[in-house]
């Protein structure tokens, strides 16, 4: 039976993009089961009204594409009019496109550097604004298990999340003295929709499993006492950090 831990987070008012999905969905459900309002940002509005309809508090559907990047400054303001100035961010919308190192393409490439790697630092930055005037901020990156090794396929996609962990200590110097914690946390082989055809092949999924020092692969449940922690004031002390949470797949 895996244990349970949820803050109070009452009063305090998260951004989540990619909420339409994956890690960044049960991001979203966690942080509004801890007590925040929610802004859900993502492309698909159907599944954000799922998500608003499965979530225990106040949850705000915000379609959006981020690679407009011309159009965060109007989305960091868009975000403040349902709940007030956004406290808390979570940034979980990404892409991998899976090229070769012999056929990424220069389109790819900037795709995926883009969504990854810049809008979390430009997004931030337009937010930032309103954690400073609080003194209080929490920003939550994610990085990957290829942010610190090398996979087939992942060669752009390797690119962004290395990008992303020093991009999170990067932005902990800047800003952690405001009161804003920077922090990342980097999944291991988690089930998700944007996985599914690894879990699809029972074989490859179990050879994941086999690499981890736990002996299995994460479900998205296994997210929410890391990033509940990073969106607290139980983080307070913790700053320009990357948690791993791969069932120790790095420790070996």
């Amino acid at each position: 039976m895996r244990a349970s831990w949820r803050p109070d987070l009452t009063g305090h008012v998260a951004v989540v993009t990619g909420a339409s999905s994956g890690l960044g969905r049960r991001a979203a459900l966690a942080l509004s089961e801890a007590g925040a309002s929610v802004i859900g940002v993502a492309r698909r509005a159907e599944a954000l009204a799922c998500l608003q309809a499965e979530a225990r508090g106040p949850v705000h559907a915000l379609p959006c594409d981020l690679t407009d990047r011309d159009g965060l400054a109007d989305l960091a303001a868009t975000c403040a009019a349902p709940f007030g100035a956004p406290d808390i961010v979570v940034h979980a919308a990404g892409i991998n496109t899976r090229e070769s190192a012999d056929a990424v393409t220069q389109e790819g490439w900037d795709v995926t550097l883009g969504l990854n790697l810049a809008v979390p630092f430009f997004l931030s930055q337009h937010l930032v604004a309103g954690m400073k005037a609080k003194r209080w901020g929490r920003i939550v990156t994610f990085a990957s298990l290829q942010s610190c090794r090398a996979f087939p396929g992942g060669v752009s996609y390797g690119a962004s999340k290395g990008g992303i962990a020093q991009l999170t200590r990067a932005m902990a110097e800047a800003w952690s003295g405001d009161g804003i914690m920077v922090n990342a946390i980097g999944p291991g082989f988690f089930r998700t929709e944007l996985t599914a055809a690894v879990f699809d092949d029972p074989e490859r999924a179990a050879r994941n499993a086999a690499q981890t020092c736990i002996g299995r692969n994460g479900e998205p449940e296994d997210i929410d006492g890391p990033l509940l922690f990073f969106c607290s004031d139980a983080s307070g002390y913790v700053t320009g950090q990357v948690l791993m949470v791969d069932g120790g797949f790095t420790a070996k």
